[in-house]
């Protein structure tokens, strides 16, 4: 039978057991920050509500992510993969468009 790409390979060693050969290295999924921008038309409750439902932030974490962005004109709203931050950005920019507000999100490498 023959060994998958980047399948480790098992040998048996004649007195020690079973070893691997050729271990492959495995890397971790790049993250991403999605980043809210803020603007002077979306209301603050919608901002903690787009926290809670898209990035299941309890209410204090909402509040206060909903704050910094308020005061410092971005914050973070959650770190992911990419197809998932991808999938979040998307969700908050229909949701906001659905409930007539220019909310905006972006992702950053983090």
């Amino acid at each position: 039978m023959g060994k998958a790409a980047g399948m480790a390979e098992y040998i048996t060693k004649p007195g020690e057991g079973v070893g691997l050969k050729d271990q492959a290295r495995v890397e971790r999924p790049r993250k991403y920050k999605v980043l809210l921008h803020n603007d002077h038309y979306t209301t603050m409750d919608f901002v903690v509500e787009v926290l809670e439902d898209i990035f299941l932030r309890p209410r204090p974490d909402a509040v206060r992510i909903m704050l910094n962005v308020h005061q410092n004109g971005m914050g973070v709203a959650g770190v992911y993969v990419k197809q998932i931050a991808e999938a979040k950005v998307d969700k908050v920019h229909t949701a906001a468009r659905d409930h007539g507000y220019p909310l905006r999100c972006s992702l950053e490498l983090e």
